[in-house]
């Protein structure tokens, strides 16, 4: 099977499972798309039980496992989806809401990778699994920022206010930047190939982090600027693009954080000067365009995050830590947004906004993808295990009740 061939069945299967979705389920677009992956590793992973001398069957499994999805994600699909995600911030309340967002996208992810990694290192030595304390904070690493794509997808179909909205959304777009930086420190710590201090992590991160964000936004203003200049929705679309693409590869070469770079690239077009460069006809195409982009390339990757779990390496003795892995991470999620969940209860009367911050923290593919590209080892594949469990959990159970949740919590009044 060519890469074509492949991406023309799972398209295939993201149309006919959107149809169906639509149709009789009603579910989240993402989750239904998670469920279809997941069903289908299932039967295919049944099948090669059934019928052991079927070789195509064997064939399929194998190229499935070869699929390089770490690459895929942060190689293809990443730039294109935090672009997209970013055009849809309001600029305005971001601007309002910036020391909210920034202290969640930093301290919270530096505080919820130690209550993670340290309570995934106890619960291991309590049921005798041998996980080092260091490899135990890179899970906690990979873990602890909350995936964009998930975020978005989840949000954008639930009716909440421009406060939160807006603080979900951004932390999910920044985090990752943050997160990608300490699991890059982290990593080289566990695998003993570097001595890292905290400080040159944290000098890292600003850099990184701040460079990105400031390197995006030049290159935004610069495109903006010339979409001013002329009316031709191509010509504007297609600078779009260039920018999307360009922002999160030269913004790698520079040794920059590329999703940060994107995402200061995409929230410019929500502020009131790149709507002046789109006026016409151009606003409308380029937004149907980015939507369109957002909505095949969020189905195509949570499918493929369902498929992958042919590739995840499951053991029966690590079950109790999977299972417990789930509320590690749920309880550091609410431990670091509780004091903000607070003050937007008091100050801004907000209706249960720990609950609602804490629930939509959805984790997804970028935190598989980080663990897929782990170095072998014996910690690698308990890792990808407990990884996959964490997210797949996030996806189908978060992801799926989290609307129920805020119209509940709505139904309850002040």
């Amino acid at each position: 099977m060519s890469p074509f061939e492949l991406v023309a069945a799972l398209m295939t299967v993201v149309a006919l499972t959107g149809w169906l979705n639509a149709r009789t389920l009603h579910l989240p677009h993402g989750v239904a798309m998670l469920l279809a992956g997941l069903v289908a590793a299932a039967i295919l992973y049944a099948a090669q039980l059934l019928f052991p001398h079927f070789a195509g069957l064997a064939q399929i499994a194998a190229y499935i496992d070869r699929i390089d999805f770490a690459s895929t994600v942060t190689g293809y699909m990443l730039a294109f989806l935090l672009f997209a995600g970013a055009m849809q911030i309001d600029l305005g309340e971001m601007r309002r809401r910036w020391s909210s967002i920034g202290a969640l996208a930093t301290l919270g992810v530096a505080a919820s990778i130690l209550i993670v990694g340290f309570g995934l290192w106890a619960v291991a030595r309590a049921l005798g699994i041998a996980l080092p304390l260091p490899w135990a904070l890179v899970f906690g690493a990979l873990i602890s920022p909350t995936d964009p794509v998930a975020v978005l997808a989840t949000v954008r179909h639930t009716k909440l206010s421009k406060t939160l909205t807006v603080v979900l959304q951004g932390e999910a777009l920044f985090n990752d930047g943050v997160g990608i930086v300490a699991f890059t420190a982290l990593v080289a710590l566990a695998a003993g190939g570097a001595s890292v201090s905290p400080s040159s992590v944290v000098i890292d991160i600003v850099v990184e982090a701040a460079g990105g964000l400031l390197f995006g936004m030049a290159l935004s203003y610069a495109v903006i600027y010339l979409m001013g200049l002329l009316d031709d929705f191509a010509v504007e679309v297609s600078l779009t693009i260039a920018l999307a693409m360009g922002s999160y590869a030269a913004a790698q070469a520079l040794h920059l954080s590329g999703a940060i770079a994107v995402v200061g690239a995409g929230m410019l077009f929500g502020g009131a000067r790149a709507r002046e460069a789109m006026e016409g006809t151009t606003e409308r195409y380029l937004t149907a365009f980015w939507t369109l982009v957002d909505e095949i390339l969020n189905a195509l990757l949570f499918l493929l995050l369902g498929v992958e779990m042919i590739a995840v390496p499951f053991q029966a003795h690590e079950a109790g830590l999977l299972m417990t892995a789930i509320p590690i991470v749920l309880i550091a999620r609410f431990a670091v947004v509780l004091p903000w969940g607070q003050w937007f209860r008091v100050r801004h009367a907000e209706r249960g906004p720990t609950l609602i911050l804490g629930w939509g923290g959805l984790h997804g593919a970028l935190s598989l993808a980080l663990a897929l590209s782990l170095p072998a080892g014996p910690e690698r594949a308990l890792l990808l295990s407990v990884t996959y469990a964490v997210v797949a959990f996030s996806i189908a159970v978060q992801g799926l009740t989290f609307t129920p949740l805020v119209k509940w919590i709505e139904r309850r009044g002040p």
